[in-house]
């Protein structure tokens, strides 16, 4: 079956699905985006991607397009035209197509473009029983990753370094050593004495909308947490290291820069909450 895309109002075949040349995220990377989780053809964490796309949208003084209730209409289409059961879903949102010039364009409406694609879970379980490796490389971007941009080739260049490097993820670090986040991924550690730590969101990470589920979900579960850096070397000589995304969940990683984490496996605790997310975001789902 070929796939099918949402543009500016139109379902079209994937390949002739097209924006226009002078589209603003094409020619400025002017746009925001957003990626849901689908589970059994249901959108996972739908209320805080949304939330982060109007969040985001309003940052960049782009006009939000539609309302959630619409969105939800589209997104959910989208993923039963490519019948998509376990995959994800993508959204982006541009300021619209306008003669090339740096300043906004007036009376321009924005361009909306979404897409879905399948997903092997089994491929992500076996990814995250046998844990993953990463790598560490400096952050060299833009200062307000807070906000969900197009904007993403730091984020490319550290992902490629980890393809090539044979590892699944690379950890970005600041110049002060500590580890911001992902290249596409939060980062957490269970430390030397057994405290869940993460990068607090008052530094330039993405607010990370799996993140703030898993945060939810170690309340639950007791657990003791502290929202505060850390560097490579503590992550190094952390008892676990994992990173949480829409299209990860909760990933193990057991080695960084060839090192081992722990005793080089997943460990208990973020096997756990991998489990119990998954659990919760399956119930959840809309």
């Amino acid at each position: 079956m070929s796939r099918v895309a949402y543009v500016n109002g139109v379902y079209r075949p994937h390949g002739e699905a097209v924006v226009h040349i002078e589209d603003r995220g094409f020619q400025f990377a002017d746009g925001v985006y957003e990626v849901w989780s689908v589970m059994d053809g249901r959108l996972a964490d739908f209320d805080g991607h949304m939330a982060r796309l109007h969040r985001s949208l309003t940052e960049l003084g782009i006009e939000i397009p539609m309302s959630a209730a619409a969105l939800a209409v589209v997104l959910k289409e989208t993923v039963r035209r490519n019948r998509v059961l376990d995959g994800l879903v993508y959204l982006q949102v541009t300021r619209g197509t306008a003669s090339r010039d740096h300043a906004f364009p007036v009376d321009v409406a924005p361009t909306v473009v979404v897409t879905a694609k399948r997903l092997d879970p089994a491929k992500g379980r076996r990814a995250a029983g046998n844990g993953v490796a990463a790598i560490t490389r400096p952050d060299i971007r833009w200062g307000r990753c807070d906000i969900k941009t197009v904007g993403l080739l730091p984020n490319v260049l550290a992902k490629q370094a980890a393809r090539e490097s044979g590892a699944y993820e690379c950890l970005l670090v600041d110049e002060l050593g500590l580890i911001t986040e992902g290249s596409s991924t939060n980062a957490w550690i269970v430390d030397e004495h057994g405290k869940l730590r993460t990068r607090d969101t008052q530094a330039n990470i993405l607010r990370g909308i799996t993140r703030a589920a898993v945060l939810k979900l170690i309340e639950a579960e007791g657990l003791e947490l502290e929202e505060r850096a850390f560097s490579v070397e503590e992550a190094k000589r952390a008892r676990e290291l994992f990173v949480t995304a829409a299209s990860a969940f909760v990933m193990p990683l057991i080695s960084l820069d060839g090192a081992w984490i722990g005793d080089g496996t997943p460990g208990p605790v973020a096997t756990r909450l991998r489990e119990v997310y998954l659990e919760q975001a399956r119930r959840e789902a809309i």
